[in-house]
């Protein structure tokens, strides 16, 4: 089933974008003649991967029955240096507390089977990038 979205030129370098009737403000930054109102389309593809593989974590996790008691996700890269500039190595790291530790043989099940079989934004990258993922365990200070 295809899919679509919206995104109109509002003025300068500013677009706002309909996905599923939420509006999403992307622009530039100053330098290239943005104003800074929205964060810019590349690192929105970070944020996809993030979402997407964060989706699937926690949707196999409550089967597992588990609720972490801290989840987040980490997403480094680096870019190509020349046009088009598009990321060559993602890097993710998905964060859990330490008292999470416990359920870690479950917690590295779903996230391999998020990373290697069910979240579309990670094969759609591995399409062109390098994408290594880690889990850590953080101090409760930390978490």
């Amino acid at each position: 089933m295809p899919q679509s979205i919206s995104c109109a030129w509002t003025d300068e370098m500013t677009f706002t974008a309909v996905v599923d009737g939420h509006s999403l403000v992307l622009d530039a930054d100053e330098a290239a003649g943005g104003r800074d109102k929205g964060p810019r389309p590349k690192k929105l593809i970070l944020a996809a991967l993030a979402g997407c593989t964060g989706m699937d974590v926690i949707y196999m996790l409550k089967k597992m029955k588990i609720r972490p008691a801290f989840f987040n996700i980490l997403v480094d890269a680096d870019l190509a240096e020349t046009d088009p500039k598009f990321y060559i190595d993602v890097r993710v790291r998905f964060q859990f507390a330490e008292a999470d530790r416990q359920y870690a043989s479950n917690i590295e099940k779903a996230v391999k089977l998020s990373q290697e079989k069910y979240c579309g934004v990670a094969a759609q990258l591995k399409a062109g990038a390098k994408v290594s993922y880690e889990i850590e365990y953080l101090a409760d200070s930390q978490a």
